[in-house]
């Protein structure tokens, strides 16, 4: 795979979408409303749905939660082709990618624990400084590690020292020749929609591998969307501004860019979004109790 050469021919292709399940816990009616909507999508235009499990944190993925996302999707109507495409059976596609942007002087190891970096920061706020911290709430990564000599980086890998590797948003974000957009169906709760500015730059350096595992969330979902041929994705509003790093990292790669549609959450009553680790009530739960599935459609906002 030549990640930073990858181009498709968008015209050419049929509409696919997916659903990409973490196996860390049960699904829930949040996950029902979402696998729903990119079914009833591809369906309607005769496209494809593809499942695909997002298991790069390995400590927490299980095979007991797989089976049951199998089960809860089978149950709901929705069949897919087979295997699923599994994240750890593809670390070789996200360390090319990395290899990539190491190529290009875009990442950095950082040896900062957190709460080495936890405790930089509050004595940076200590004194009066205002630390930026990113949409979901998180500080920024402080600067030092960006700004070691290389000497120093290959002297402190080579000891073992643990590091993760990380985006330099700022040489990134310098060499755009655009600014970056993406194209957006959903209708968020304010009113997203049409052509949206991204701005990756909220997030700061984001991780993008760690030691053990040479990928994160914000690679791994790039690379696949690409070598899947995701035409659309849809997903939860959640992940909105998310979209502002997957677009920074498809543009570096050499990537196509889908259309994306976030759609709204299924909350309970307090307004609060469900969660696999907050223990809402799970689709498994729901049909063990005779619930029909065409009752969780509804359940799940769907007409």
């Amino acid at each position: 795979m030549h990640v930073a050469t990858t181009t498709t021919n968008r015209d050419s292709e049929p509409e696919t979408v997916r659903f990409a399940p973490s196996p860390n816990g049960l699904l829930h009616l949040g996950h029902a409303r979402s696998a729903l909507l990119n079914w009833r999508f591809a369906k309607a235009c005769d496209g494809r749905f593809l499942l695909r499990i997002e298991d790069i944190d390995t400590t927490r993925a299980r095979p007991e939660f797989e089976r049951a996302i199998s089960e809860d999707l089978n149950w709901l109507g929705i069949v897919w082709p087979e295997p699923p495409r599994r994240q750890s059976e593809h670390f070789a596609d996200y360390s090319e990618a990395l290899a990539e942007l190491r190529r290009l002087d875009l990442v950095y190891p950082a040896f900062m624990s957190r709460a080495e970096a936890a405790s930089h920061i509050r004595e940076a706020e200590a004194g009066g400084r205002i630390w930026r911290r990113d949409p979901d709430g998180a500080p920024h990564y402080p600067r030092q590690d960006r700004n070691l000599g290389e000497t120093e980086r290959k002297r402190r890998i080579h000891r073992g020292d643990p590091h993760t590797w990380r985006l330099d948003m700022q040489a990134a974000l310098k060499g755009l020749q655009a600014n970056l957009t993406w194209q957006e169906t959903g209708t968020g709760p304010a009113g997203e929609t049409g052509r949206i500015t991204a701005d990756p730059g909220v997030w700061g350096d984001v991780v993008l591998a760690r030691r053990d595992v040479p990928s994160s969330y914000h690679l791994a979902v790039t690379v696949d969307d690409a070598l899947q041929q995701i035409t659309t994705v849809i997903r939860g509003h959640d992940l909105f501004a998310a979209t502002s790093v997957h677009r920074l990292l498809q543009t570096l790669l050499g990537l196509p860019a889908p259309t994306y549609l976030h759609h709204d959450l299924v909350r309970d009553e307090t307004g609060r979004k469900l969660s696999k680790s907050d223990g809402d009530v799970s689709l498994a739960s729901l049909r063990q109790k005779g619930v029909r599935p065409e009752v969780i459609a509804r359940m799940a906002g769907l007409s």
